[in-house]
C-alpha cells in the first residue's frame, strides 16, 4: 500500500508518501515560523491564508520527489481533528479534491493519535499496547492504547498546553518565537533550582496538568506581585536563564511524573510501554528524565524521532493501519476542531 498523508492542523503545511512498511518515499514540510514569529503565537487567519497557498505545491513537490503519480496510490489520508478551524479545512478539502479525481479512498487521522504512531518509527518492534503521552504547544494528553486505533482517554491539561505555556513565557523573559527552543537555550546557562515554581497535581492520583498558574507565578517573579507591566529588557542574562531553567524544569517534573504514573495505573508489569510525541517531545531535559525515571519503574521508553517531533505528515502514516481495518470515510467528513477523547 501507498498513501499521501495530509497535514495542516495549525502552522505547517506537510505531505508525505508513506508505504505499508513505513517507508518514507518522500516528507515536505513548509514551515509557517516566520510569518508567526512577530506575534510571539500562530494567528489562526494568517495560517488558514498561508496553507491555501501552499497546499498544491507541497502536494506536488511531495509527489514529485517520491516519483509516484496519484494513480499509483492506494488512498488520500488527511489530519481532520483537532486543531484550527481554518487550518484543517484547507487539508480537507484539498484531500477531498484529489481523492475526487483520482477516485481513491479517503482516509481520516487524528492528529494527536498520529503523534504517538510517530514513535513506530523509532522503534523495531510494535509501540502497541502503550500508554501514549502527546505533548505540544495545543495538547498535553495521555491515552491508553491496545492498538493505533483502540485507545482510552486517561487525562490531560485543564487549561494550557506545556508548548502553549513555553510560547507564552518566553514572550515574558523577551525570547524568540517558538518559545520551546528558547526557554531551552536560555535555560543551559541557568538555574532549575533558582525558583520555587509550582508543580500542579504532583501529588495527587487523578492524571491531569496544569499550566496556568505556573505561568503566572513566572509572571510575578519578573514583575513582583499585583504587578502587570512585564519589561525583559530590565532582566539580567543571568535573570533571564535562572527563570527559564526553573519554568522548564517545574513543565519537565509534572510531565514525568504524570507519564509515570499513567503506566503504572494502566499497565500490567510485563507490558509498561511508554511513547512519547509532539512538539515539547524533542526537549532534551524532559527526554533525559524521562529516560531515568522510566528504567528506574522498568518501562520501555520511545520518544518520536526529533524530525517526527513537530507537525508533519510522515506520522500520518497511521492511516495505513486505518485502511487494512477498512475505516475509510465518505465525502461528507468533516473537520473537528475541538478535541476527541474517545473513539466514536
Amino acid at each position: 500500500m501507498i498513501v499521501l498523508a495530509i497535514e495542516t492542523t495549525c502552522d505547517e503545511t506537510a505531505a508525505a508518501v508513506i508505504d505499508d512498511e513505513l517507508r518514507v518515499l518522500s516528507s515536505v514540510v513548509a514551515s509557517q515560523a516566520g510569518l508567526h514569529e512577530i506575534y510571539n503565537g500562530v494567528v489562526p487567519e494568517i495560517a488558514a491564508r498561508a496553507h491555501v497557498e501552499r497546499i498544491l505545491p507541497v502536494i506536488d513537490e511531495t509527489l514529485t520527489k517520491a516519483n509516484v503519480s496519484l494513480n499509483d496510490l492506494d488512498a488520500i489520508a488527511v489530519a481532520n481533528t483537532p486543531g484550527l478551524s481554518g487550518s484543517l479545512l484547507v487539508g480537507v478539502a484539498a484531500a477531498k479534491a484529489l481523492c475526487l479525481a483520482s477516485s481513491k479512498p479517503l482516509i481520516a487521522v487524528n492528529h494527536l493519535h498520529a503523534h504517538v504512531f510517530a514513535c513506530q518509527f523509532a522503534s523495531d518492534i510494535p509501540i502497541y499496547p502503550c500508554v501514549g503521552l502527546v505533548v505540544s504547544g495545543g495538547h498535553t494528553h495521555l491515552y491508553h492504547y491496545q492498538s493505533s486505533i483502540e485507545y482510552r482517554f486517561l487525562g490531560g491539561t485543564i487549561d494550557d498546553a506545556a508548548g502553549e505555556a513555553f510560547d507564552k513565557v518566553a514572550s515574558m523573559l523577551g525570547l524568540p518565537y517558538p518559545g520551546g527552543p528558547s526557554i531551552s537555550k536560555a535555560a543551559m546557562a541557568g538555574d532549575p533550582q533558582a525558583h520555587a515554581f509550582p508543580r500542579s497535581f504532583l501529588k495527587e492520583d487523578k492524571i491531569s496538568f496544569s499550566f496556568s498558574g505556573l505561568k503566572t507565578a513566572v509572571r510575578y517573579a519578573i514583575t513582583g506581585p499585583g504587578k502587570f507591566e512585564i519589561e525583559p529588557e530590565k532582566l539580567s542574562g543571568q535573570a533571564v536563564a535562572d527563570l527559564a531553567a526553573s519554568f522548564q524544569q517545574a513543565v519537565v517534573d509534572c510531565l514525568v511524573v504524570k507519564s509515570v504514573q499513567a503506566v503504572k495505573q494502566t499497565c500490567s508489569q510485563n507490558q509498561r510501554r511508554l511513547c512519547v510525541g509532539g512538539g515539547v517531545a524533542a526537549n532534551r531535559v524532559l527526554r533525559d528524565q524521562l529516560a531515568v525515571e522510566c528504567e528506574k519503574h522498568q518501562i520501555e521508553l520511545t520518544f518520536a524521532k526529533m524530525e517526527h517531533c513537530t507537525d508533519n505528515a510522515v506520522m500520518g502514516a497511521i492511516a495505513i493501519e486505518r485502511l487494512k481495518a477498512g475505516l475509510v470515510e465518505d465525502m461528507d467528513l468533516d473537520i473537528l476542531p475541538g478535541l476527541i477523547r474517545n473513539p466514536v
